[in-house]
């Protein structure tokens, strides 16, 4: 049986263009959203829109650079103009890695974040309410560990894991504060937190020898989830059947959490 938990709905979803934001792009739009897929990635974007329309839904594309405040802003009333609506947004474009700088990973994890709740807030409330679902990480409940350190306590610090879960911190914080002040005008605001993701972001620490059987022991299931299972989840936040679910960072890591 189709669910059609998101009829009538429209969807703002950064970082579609491939991972858990493609993953969810597919995922609202065959619960009958429509979807705009932005990404700084477009023909990302576009080939997930054409995924979407294969299957007889209906999406728009746009390119989104989320650390400009400028740009978010227009994403929001491009989304209203082109789509017809807006009542979901999905602020779930991110970075991670060691090749990324301190200002770089925060002004994309944190700022964009930011930018896509602070401005979709207020956009959601001029509509009658809606729904903010923001992506942050087990780093953003907890520090990370990684299969060097366990090798060698001696080795050096990965230079991009602190600015990494600082950020996603910082998203359960902004997830939480504005949960608070938007709950009573109609605007749910909650995170997701999934464990590690056999997505694109996670190919090149997947692929060091060993790192991957490493990673899939942290989690109590033994294995690495899949873009569609943290799809599931924001769909889920998204629908009414989480009427009642507001203020919260839900992991979604196979217990990594749970140690």
């Amino acid at each position: 049986m189709a669910i059609d938990r998101l009829n009538d709905r429209v969807a703002l979803i950064t970082g579609a263009g491939s991972g858990i934001g493609r993953a969810s792009a597919l995922r609202m739009a065959s619960e009958g959203a429509a979807v705009m897929c932005a990404d700084l990635n477009v023909e990302g974007a576009q080939t997930t829109a054409a995924q979407i329309a294969e299957h007889g839904g209906r999406s728009a594309t746009m390119e989104l650079d989320v650390t400009s405040e400028d740009a978010v802003k227009d994403a929001l009333a491009q989304t209203v103009a082109v789509l017809g609506g807006l009542d979901v947004i999905f602020n779930n474009a991110g970075i991670g890695g060691a090749a990324y700088t301190w200002d770089q990973t925060i002004d994309v994890n944190l700022t964009g974040v930011y930018y896509g709740t602070y401005h979709g807030a207020a956009a959601l409330v001029e509509r009658g309410g809606g729904a903010i679902i923001n992506t942050a990480s087990i780093a953003g409940l907890n520090g990370l560990v990684s299969s060097a350190s366990t090798r060698d306590p001696n080795l050096p610090v990965e230079p991009g894991a602190g600015a990494y879960v600082a950020a996603k911190h910082g998203v359960v914080g902004i997830t939480r504060q504005f949960a608070v002040t938007y709950g009573p005008r109609n605007v749910r605001v909650n995170a997701i937190c999934p464990g590690y993701i056999h997505t694109p972001m996670t190919a090149g620490i997947r692929e060091m020898d060993g790192a991957e059987e490493f990673l899939a022991g942290l989690h109590p299931m033994g294995r690495l989830g899949q873009p569609e299972e943290i799809a599931a989840a924001a769909a889920f936040l998204a629908s009414d059947d989480a009427s009642f679910v507001n203020g919260v960072a839900l992991p979604v890591d196979g217990g990594y959490t749970a140690r």
